[in-house]
């Protein structure tokens, strides 16, 4: 007689048929739910099982599912006892029943089950019985059409969710599991199904994942499955026991880690603009009175030289603030339509007569389309990109230069969405060492750098960050240890033509009287010096309100005005509106530590004649003031 296993939740049921096969000789098992059905079959090998197909704990087609894949009870004669039977023979099917009986009235139920388990045995428990049986007599169904559609909308949404749930008993074991759960674990339905929860983890995981479930929700754990970041969630149920809900994580933490990156370098930008504007004053002062004293000398005195080498130091100095202020993107002086890949051409062969060990090749497409920018920026982000490809090269290599049209969607702008259009593409690829993901994420950070201390600043690629978002672009790095770097660089691409030239100033005044504002006491001397030296009179002002008074005093004198745009109080902005309102003709040469990108690119697009970035020359002045005002009369 086989030996049969009665799996319903519904405790008459696995009374009564449990009675009626006992009498007829089976050796009868029985089980309230999934669960306790699988850890009985641990220790019995039934041939006849009887499975309902609704119950809590692992229901009943989960159950079927893992006993077909079981290699000791997949051969079972398995009849699903539901009933929604009639309703649901999908169901039937998903479970691979060898037959399917229908619940209902017990003077229909024992007969038909009775002939199951005798056809069972006459086929030697391999048959499948077309039909369901004891459907014949059924009157009350015990759910109606109604909610088993309910149910199985549920069931969809649930199969359908990205996220993993597993449903834990009170004694912490997984009775049911979603579609996602088992690939976000890793694991086979079969493997997580009974399991107890911390057994579904690596040893050191399970500490934790005990402390979640005790937490007893409102808390969230994440833990490391190979290279994904998985979230768990434990909802605790009313009654017992509760829902896990898993959750890859991966991407959104490494979209907020860009994020946070992202709003960091904005932030040491801001800082790095700031240090820069105010070195770019102290430089002022020392280069300006170095040249006031070297006015004064002969060639041949002694002190001359040194003077000449302090002024040199200074456009070193100018030249790292100038990178400072290129990463914080404020290195722009002069926009105007290029040509990227004239620019690409030029630049390759300035450096190629310093590295002649590295081989350069050009890949540049053809009808490429122009970008407005800032010549001067452009070709010192090329530069960097390539003296950078050179250091990682230090025995020779291949270095290859590229351009490209592409459209926005061929950009990965990290966590932010790039602005649709056309764009340029530049690239610098190196056949050189490489870089590892620790270093990918800090190379644009403003003096960090690989180089033995006194070889770098660290400054050049964060300058490259700066310009490249300074011009409204992109970059993109790709780089491994021993196999080379690629940059990336997205610029919008432009349809605009060159601009055409302004028209010629008016004729001077008569008297070349200058208005210099400044609040840096010694700016305003040595730059006083130098116009005096030009053959001006200089009326000093050293904030916007002394300004605007001496301005108006002296009104019918004044020829131009030299205005420093950062200022406390009365700002430098307020200071040019205010006098081209008093004087819509006034020429306004605007001074700044900072470059002319942003308010100064503002203004000077509302009529200022000039911009001089500190520290500048005597030369440099001289050369700003005769092309307003012509040259000096005296």
């Amino acid at each position: 007689m086989p030996e049969i296993l009665v799996v319903d939740n519904h405790p008459l049921v696995r009374e009564f048929l449990s009675e009626l096969l006992a009498r007829e000789g089976h050796t009868v098992h029985v089980a309230e739910h999934g669960l306790a059905a699988l850890d009985l079959l641990e220790s019995i090998r039934p041939q006849v099982i009887f499975v309902d197909l609704l119950m809590p704990n692992i229901d009943g087609v989960a159950l079927c599912r893992l006993l077909r894949r079981s290699p000791i009870h997949r051969q079972a004669y398995l009849v699903v006892i539901s009933a929604v039977a009639a309703e649901a023979p999908e169901l039937v099917k998903q479970c691979r029943a060898n037959a399917a009986l229908a619940k209902g009235p017990f003077r229909v139920l024992g007969p038909a089950a009775l002939r199951l388990v005798n056809e069972a045995a006459g086929h030697g428990f391999r048959g499948v019985r077309e039909g369901i049986a004891g459907l014949e007599d059924i009157h009350a169904r015990q759910i109606t059409r109604e909610l088993l559609l309910r149910k199985q909308h549920l069931e969809m949404v649930i199969e359908s969710l990205r996220e993993g749930i597993l449903e834990i008993t009170a004694s912490g074991r997984v009775v049911f599991a979603n579609a996602a759960a088992p690939a976000l674990l890793g694991l086979e339905e079969e493997r997580i199904l009974a399991t107890e929860l911390g057994l579904l983890f690596p040893e050191p995981d399970r500490r934790a994942v005990g402390d979640l479930l005790a937490a007893g929700g409102g808390t969230e754990l994440e833990l490391l499955r190979g290279e994904r970041r998985l979230s768990l969630r434990y909802y605790p149920f009313r009654e017992q026991g509760g829902v896990l809900l898993l959750e890859d994580v991966t991407e959104r933490r490494r979209m907020e880690a860009r994020l946070i990156q992202a709003q960091r370098m904005e932030s040491i930008g801001t800082l790095a603009a700031g240090v820069a504007h105010d070195f770019n004053n102290l430089l002022m002062t020392i280069l300006g009175n170095a040249e006031l004293m070297m006015a004064d000398l002969s060639g041949s005195h002694p002190h001359y030289q040194q003077l000449q080498e302090i002024g040199r130091q200074v456009q070193s100095a100018k030249r790292l603030t100038g990178q400072l202020l290129g990463y914080s993107r404020r290195g722009r002086y002069e926009v105007r339509v290029l040509d990227c890949n004239r620019l690409v051409r030029e630049t390759a062969e300035a450096f190629g007569r310093t590295r002649k060990e590295i081989v350069i090749r050009l890949e540049l497409e053809e009808g490429l389309a122009p970008v407005e920018g800032d010549l001067g920026q452009l070709e010192q982000l090329l530069l960097n990109l390539l003296v950078n490809a050179g250091d990682a090269m230090p025995g020779g290599g291949e270095l290859t230069l590229s351009s490209s049209g592409c459209g926005h969607e061929q950009i990965s702008a990290g966590p932010f969405k790039p602005r649709e259009g056309r764009y340029v593409r530049l690239a610098v690829r190196d056949t050189g060492v490489g870089m590892d993901a620790r270093t990918r994420e800090r190379i644009f950070e403003p003096f960090f750098t690989t180089k033995e201390m006194g070889r770098g600043t660290g400054l050049g690629l964060a300058s490259v960050y700066g310009i490249v978002k300074g011009h409204g672009g992109y970059i993109e790095v790709e780089s491994d240890p021993g196999r080379g770097s690629e940059f990336r660089i997205f610029l919008p691409a432009s349809s605009v033509s060159p601009p055409e030239q302004a028209a010629a100033p008016p004729p001077p005044k008569s008297e070349r009287c200058l208005l210099l504002v400044d609040d840096e006491q010694g700016v305003l001397a040595v730059a006083g010096d130098m116009l005096s030296r030009l053959g001006f009179t200089v009326l000093p002002a050293s904030s916007g309100e002394e300004a605007l008074r001496v301005f108006a005093a002296n009104r019918t004198r004044i020829s131009a005005v030299m205005l420093d745009l950062v200022m406390p109080g009365l700002s430098g902005v307020e200071v040019f509106e205010r006098l081209r309102r008093l004087d819509p003709q006034l020429k306004v040469v605007l001074a700044s530590g900072y470059s002319s990108e942003g308010e100064a690119d503002r203004l000077l697009a509302q009529g200022a004649a000039a911009f001089l970035q500190k520290p500048f020359t005597i030369q440099q002045l001289a050369e700003a003031l005769t092309g307003l005002l012509g040259p000096n009369p005296r």
